[in-house]
């Protein structure tokens, strides 16, 4: 039972570290922090967003291992959700601008002089498509 026990406790180990350093390679090799704050002209608070994500990362780790719920009024949730879905959306967007993911789409289907009009679907079929889930999934 005891070998057991440490197999699965260095298994797990292993996988959280695998897992952890995937993280950090795919946000330091594609430099999204940098260009996170270089996009919202934030520069000097690098070192806050760096250790945004390592307490983000442990903390959600640690919440997946708990049944947390809030009980928190509409009103007080609004912001933060507000705050929590830009923050994503501006992680996303420093991601696919180093990435040069939508010029290449553009100049692959042929849009090239219409690339506002592809960005704007992007954006509102994101905003529709979360509205959706969020007024149709969570009261069920």
């Amino acid at each position: 039972m005891i070998i057991k026990t440490i197999l699965l406790i260095m298994i797990g180990l292993a996988g959280g570290l695998i897992v952890g350093c995937g993280v950090v390679a795919f946000l330091s090799v594609l430099g999204i922090i940098p260009r996170l704050t270089q996009i919202s002209k934030t520069g000097s608070m690098v070192y806050y967003y760096e250790w945004a994500i390592v307490f983000g990362s442990l903390l959600g780790g640690w919440a997946q291992f708990r049944d947390i719920y809030f009980h928190l009024p509409a009103l007080l949730l609004s912001p933060i959700g507000l705050a929590c879905g830009v923050f994503v959306g501006m992680l996303a967007a420093a991601l696919t601008e180093v990435v040069n993911v939508i010029p290449i789409l553009a100049k692959r289907i042929g849009i090239d002089g219409h690339l506002i009009v592809a960005i704007m679907a992007i954006v509102f079929g994101k905003v529709f498509g979360s509205l959706f889930h969020w007024m149709y999934f969570i009261d069920r």
